[in-house]
Formats: structure tokens, C-alpha cells, sequence
């Protein structure tokens, strides 16, 4: 019988991840803006088409944060 146990991240392993998403968010928003000015899109209709996948990001970055706050507290 195996055991299927993962082991814990690290609050290092959470910090990169947390940096990690932060700078895809923060590309993916810049990235998707310069598009859609060379395309001549609105701003807001862009965003707005943006907005459910940076939900998921800044969903994840702070569950994230939630984990590496009780890391920190156990520790």
C-alpha cells in the first residue's frame, strides 16, 4: 500500500508561487491591453472580457496568501 500523502509547500514554495501570479496577472493585463489598443478596442470592453480570469488569479493569489498566514503563524 502507498502512501498518497503530498508533503506540505514551503512557505518559500508559496512565496514563488505568490510571485509567480503576480507577474503572470500583471502580464497578462499589460499583454491583453496592447492588443487591443493595436486592435482599436475599448478599454472596458476589453477588461470587462479580462475580468473573469483575473478573478481566478486573484483568487488563487489569496488563497495563497491565506496558506503562507498560517504557515507563518505556526511557525
Amino acid at each position: 500500500m502507498t502512501n498518497d500523502v503530498q508533503p506540505s509547500p514551503t512557505a518559500q514554495e508559496i512565496a514563488e508561487l505568490i510571485a509567480e501570479f503576480e507577474e503572470y496577472r500583471e502580464r497578462l493585463v499589460s499583454e491583453t491591453m496592447q492588443t487591443a489598443q493595436k486592435a482599436k478596442l475599448m478599454k472596458k470592453t476589453v477588461m470587462s472580457q479580462l475580468e473573469p480570469e483575473l478573478a481566478k488569479i486573484d483568487a488563487a493569489l489569496e488563497a495563497l496568501r491565506e496558506q503562507q498566514a498560517g504557515l507563518s503563524v505556526g511557525n
